[in-house]
């Protein structure tokens, strides 16, 4: 008769009682294959060596998102030259199979071209939400299903817990690394596939267990910026995805006199201060951009108070739908900002997929038209949508 598997009945008293293994499967490490999408960076590097320790099967996956020579030249970001670079160090390291995946195509039309498109619409896209959206949580979880993988590990910093109806995604127990904000798109389906070993960690924590790996990644600095924006210059890249883009027009105050004239609706976002061109005796501070009309609205910091707007293209993680009166939340309008009490109601019937009127209990300065709204109930992940203009479905 075969030996027990040492994972099956440990601690049991009986070696044929089949218990769960550290990722949720009833059977052994050595027999549940996982991909790790591996950026380069430290925290991937770390999910890859922790899963690696525990005696999965792992196989390491980098994706390139654009253009390899241009990636190289530019540091502090993730998936560029350099990164790919590092993580087949990390991967030579650990021993294991380590591949590389062109999805620059795929990038530039799911994530670059709408970006641009965004700001000529007077939006303020976040387009790390998109990739996690589409590149990496529904073509690379696509392709680990393609190679056999049981799970498709991720660096990020949330927690994946199983609540009465299934799996759930909750804020990181380092709050100042907490990336809830930016997965809140994750679809029930791709949560059930996803594992995110770090969420329950410090990032102190990782970078420990990345120098007792001897990573060569260990000390590497964190991502900063939008990866393919060099020095934070988003108009740059706009105006190099859409030329003659950047069209002049008026910068007006609220009652429509025109104060100044600026080179382009791209080069503003709603909240900004610095950079506006023109002299006033109090502080001004983009309140809207009006793409149509060309025109940069300006006003005190008062006239940026919302308590009132709608979201769209809702992912809804909760249980069931919300309740017809609304729903009792928090609510992120921005990465760092802090979650504020709101109340949430579905617009016309269900949550998921369709759009939603959010009240706030106190107003907010800056809401931004395509930015993001997430909804949180403690530290669950309810769901959320994109913050829409007055006058868009």
């Amino acid at each position: 008769m075969k030996a027990p598997d040492p994972w099956h009945g440990a601690g049991t008293g009986n070696p044929y009682i089949p218990i769960m293994n550290s990722l949720g499967f009833d059977k052994s490490p050595g027999d549940t294959r996982v991909v790790v999408a591996m950026s380069g960076g430290v925290d991937s590097s770390t999910a890859a060596a922790l899963m690696t320790e525990q005696g999965y099967e792992v196989i390491g996956v980098t994706l390139q998102l654009y253009d390899h020579g241009e990636a190289t030249a530019k540091k502090g970001s993730c998936c560029a030259g350099q990164d790919i670079h590092d993580a087949r160090r990390v991967a030579d390291t650990l021993e294991i199979p380590h591949y590389v995946l062109d999805y620059e195509s795929r990038f530039r039309e799911q994530v670059m071209e709408e970006f641009a498109d965004a700001y000529l619409a007077g939006e303020t896209p976040i387009p790390c939400v998109r990739c996690n959206q589409t590149v990496k949580f529904r073509d690379l979880l696509g392709m680990a299903r393609d190679l056999g993988a049981d799970a498709l590990i991720s660096g990020h910093y949330v927690r994946r817990l199983m609540g009465a109806q299934g799996p759930e995604l909750h804020r990181a127990l380092d709050s100042a690394k907490d990336q809830s904000y930016f997965l809140f798109a994750t679809t029930p389906e791709q949560l059930d596939y996803l594992r995110f070993p770090l969420g329950g960690m410090e990032k102190a924590e990782t970078r420990r267990h990345a120098e007792r790996f001897r990573l060569p990644v260990a000390k590497k600095p964190e991502s900063q910026d939008i990866c393919f924006v060099p020095n934070g210059s988003y108009a740059r890249v706009v105006e190099k995805l859409r030329p003659g883009a950047a069209d002049p027009g008026d910068i007006v105050d609220g009652d429509g006199r025109v104060l100044g004239r600026h080179e382009g609706i791209i080069h503003f976002t709603v909240g900004q201060r610095r950079g506006l061109g023109i002299a006033a005796a109090e502080p001004l501070y983009v309140v809207r951009v009006e793409p149509a009309a060309r025109r940069v609205v300006v006003g005190p910091r008062e006239a940026l108070l919302t308590e009132r707007f709608r979201v769209g293209g809702i992912n809804w993680l909760g249980a069931g739908e919300a309740p017809e009166e609304g729903l009792e939340v928090t609510v992120k309008v921005r990465s760092a900002a802090t979650p504020a009490r709101a109340t949430v109601k579905a617009l016309g019937g269900a949550m998921g997929g369709g759009a939603a009127e959010v009240v706030l209990h106190e107003p907010e300065a800056g809401i931004a038209p395509g930015q993001a709204c997430v909804f949180y109930d403690g530290d669950r992940v309810l769901g959320g949508g994109w913050i829409r203009r007055d006058e868009s479905p």
